[in-house]
């Protein structure tokens, strides 16, 4: 991979009013004009994404927002957008004036607060006024780091990188482990990647791309062979693999071909892992035997691509679930940030690998499940349970 997919980026949003100099700051941050820039209120629209390489945090994503005051019709949905990033983000870091603390921030603070989001406070445009003592005192109060900047003349922006760095969550810089604990230095990951008409020309698919890397940065050996190759691959190994992993809709054909010694898995579940929580979606996973005619599945993918003939997602896992049921399901299909605020219309939420999501937005999914009382897993868990291999697919976990 020549670059870092958003999985493994620190998401950082910058939040506030119309006009307080968000897109300023984060200009100043990355030394480019990345937001555009007006006197004008409301310039910012939709959210704006900026992947880069920060120093000293690495691979981080920039989200600038649309000022949380705005007003009108267009406004609201601008408002809504915004709202949508608070639950993907790693940082939260309101801006604002001197002097101009209100309910608009106290509710933003609160939002944050209550989902466990590390939050920086910067008071911006120190040129123009200084913010008083008490001012000051009352905003530390609340039990946030608080910086005071100018992006105008470049003050202040050193303590907010330096503040960053303080508030980014310890796992960011401990390396989250994929498949690597799995194949110990040395020793061979058989990777079986079906082509086919969703593998996309010329490339693999993002979880595929990462747990290659993921093995050769710990010094494993990934061995990759299609579907038909499984025969000869064991066959050309002196000792069997550590571990093998397949795309989830093979994994019946695959499982047939493994003997039971060899420890077997697929994407789709280390992704349940890696981005989730893989003991609560393996629970959702049993709850697949608790649904009943009518019952409505929610199929929920944060990618936005164009589905496909037989798309896993829109026609296969629908058919396994119902014939595994054997009853009539109703699937209701969301891409991309469109995650619903109301979950009790579903009595199943089956989610994608979430490989161009990040694992706060995906942890925030799952907890608005566990709060609706709505079990909550993921394609590749809801395969092997239809498929009767669930215990077998979990068992390298354990």
């Amino acid at each position: 991979m020549l670059y870092s997919p958003k999985s493994f980026r620190l998401h950082i949003g910058l939040f506030g009013r119309r006009n307080v100099g968000k897109s300023s700051l984060l200009n100043a941050l990355v030394g480019q004009q990345v937001s555009i820039v007006s006197d004008q209120t409301g310039t910012t629209t939709d959210p704006i994404e900026k992947p880069m390489e920060f120093l000293p945090l690495g691979p981080v994503l920039f989200i600038d927002t649309a000022g949380m005051d705005d007003e009108g019709v267009l406004g609201k949905l601008r408002m809504q957008r915004s709202e949508s990033v608070l639950n993907r983000v790693d940082i939260g870091i309101v801006v604002t004036e001197a002097d101009q603390w209100g309910p608009h921030e106290d509710r933003l603070l609160s939002e944050l607060q209550k989902r466990k989001v590390p939050t920086l406070i910067v008071i911006n445009k120190s040129d123009i006024k200084a913010p008083t003592n008490d001012h000051l005192l009352d905003i530390r109060l609340k039990g946030n780091i608080v910086v005071v900047c100018s992006t105008i003349k470049g003050d202040g922006i050193a303590d907010v990188r330096e503040a960053m760095l303080r508030l980014a969550p310890t796992d960011h810089f401990e390396n989250r482990r994929l498949a690597s604990d799995l194949a110990n230095p040395g020793q061979v990951a058989l990777l079986v990647v079906p082509i086919d008409s969703q593998a996309p020309k010329g490339r693999l698919i993002l979880p595929q791309a990462m747990t290659i890397r993921d093995l050769l940065d710990n010094g494993s050996i990934p061995m990759v062979c299609p579907l038909d190759g499984i025969a000869g691959a064991l066959n050309s190994l002196l000792t069997p693999p550590a571990i093998v992993i397949t795309d989830s809709q093979a994994f019946g054909k695959v499982s047939s071909q493994i003997p039971e010694a060899i420890p077997m898995t697929s994407f789709s579940i280390l992704m349940a892992r890696f981005q989730g929580d893989l003991h609560e979606m393996a629970r959702g996973a049993a709850s697949i035997s608790k649904l009943r005619e009518g019952d409505t599945v929610l199929m929920a993918e944060t990618c936005s691509h164009h589905p496909t003939g037989d798309d896993i997602g829109r026609e296969k896992i629908p058919e396994w679930l119902t014939k595994y049921v054997g009853a009539t399901l109703n699937f209701v299909h969301t891409n991309g940030k469109d995650f619903p605020e109301d979950l009790s219309p579903y009595s199943l939420v089956v989610h994608c690998g979430n490989c161009t999501g990040n694992r706060r937005e995906m942890l925030s999914r799952i907890h608005k499940c566990r709060e609706a009382g709505v079990p909550i897993t993921n394609y590749g868990l809801a395969i092997a349970y239809s498929l009767g291999i669930l215990e077998r697919a979990l068992k390298p976990f354990r």
